[in-house]
């Protein structure tokens, strides 16, 4: 049996500071273990078949580190895992609140580099890349 209580996705933007203006994708987990997930700056084609990848696999039991590379995701393009920091909770998992009304869940950022391997940090990234694909760690800042 899956282990995924719920799948559904919610589209938003956060406006709080004007920091992101790009589209969000949030696959609802909501299973005991299993962290929410967020995706910021991807088309949605892409973001839906990585978060139902994440979520397939993570229902299997696959535990996902936060700075491990993971290269099978894309063909090609590796993709990173950060934790959210609770700051950025109630901006991108408000329906997350009705299951855990503490907010005491984990939620992890899929972070995705361009097709040439820059990420959002980068010197040679795009320009802004940085704000349409922001890390929504702690730090701001990935942990690799």
């Amino acid at each position: 049996p899956r282990a995924v209580a719920a799948d559904r996705s919610q589209r938003g933007r956060e406006h709080a500071g004007g920091a992101i203006d790009a589209d969000v994708l949030v696959r609802r987990v909501g299973a005991a273990g299993v962290a929410e997930a967020v995706v910021v700056g991807l088309p949605d084609e892409l973001a839906t078949v990585l978060l139902d990848a994440y979520v397939d696999r993570a229902a299997m039991g696959e535990e996902f580190v936060p700075g491990a590379l993971y290269e099978d995701f894309f063909d090609g393009v590796p993709i990173a895992f950060e934790p959210v920091a609770k700051d950025h909770y109630p901006a991108f998992f408000g329906s997350a609140f009705l299951l855990y009304p503490d907010g005491d869940f984990p939620a992890l950022q899929i972070i995705v580099p361009t097709p040439e391997g820059s990420w959002p940090w980068d010197s040679d990234a795009p320009e802004g890349f940085a704000q349409w694909q922001p890390v929504l760690t702690e730090s701001g800042r990935p942990s690799f």
